[in-house]
């Protein structure tokens, strides 16, 4: 259930955001900003199944609304446009975003009364092979 991720969250570690950021596309000054900040996450969820998610740092304070398995817009704090469905799956509170033709995964799940979030890019290669039709030669 949701309801387990419900209450307020305080970063204590990361490890690679900064590879995370270069991954999104994200420039060096708001990989700067993102890699300084230590966001608190506050998450609500109200009688009619909507949720809450607001991340507060010293720099911006960001806050989208959702319901599970619904699609939405977003704006994220390196101010990328991004459609986002959260899901819940095995425990799991998942957020894929998508934008430009790119993919970000962030889990989110409850280990020992701590929320651990693991982003994600995937790259999505797509390989295209010309041939040529091979010519006859005429006799």
């Amino acid at each position: 259930m949701v309801e387990q991720f419900d209450g307020k969250w305080k970063m204590t570690s990361s490890d690679n955001f900064d590879e995370y950021t270069k991954a999104v596309g994200a420039g060096f000054a708001s990989r700067h900003m993102a890699n300084l900040a230590k966001p608190s996450l506050s998450i609500a969820v109200d009688e009619l199944g909507c949720i809450s998610m607001k991340a507060v740092t010293t720099f911006k304070t960001l806050e989208i609304k959702f319901k599970l398995d619904e699609e939405s817009d977003e704006t994220t704090a390196d101010d990328r446009k991004v459609r986002t469905t959260m899901s819940l799956e095995d425990g799991k509170l998942i957020q894929k975003q998508t934008w430009e033709g790119k993919t970000t995964i962030i889990e989110r799940e409850i280990q020992d009364s701590k929320m651990i979030a693991v982003c994600v890019q995937a790259i999505c290669t797509i390989l295209k092979h010309a041939l040529n039709m091979k010519t006859k030669k005429k006799h």
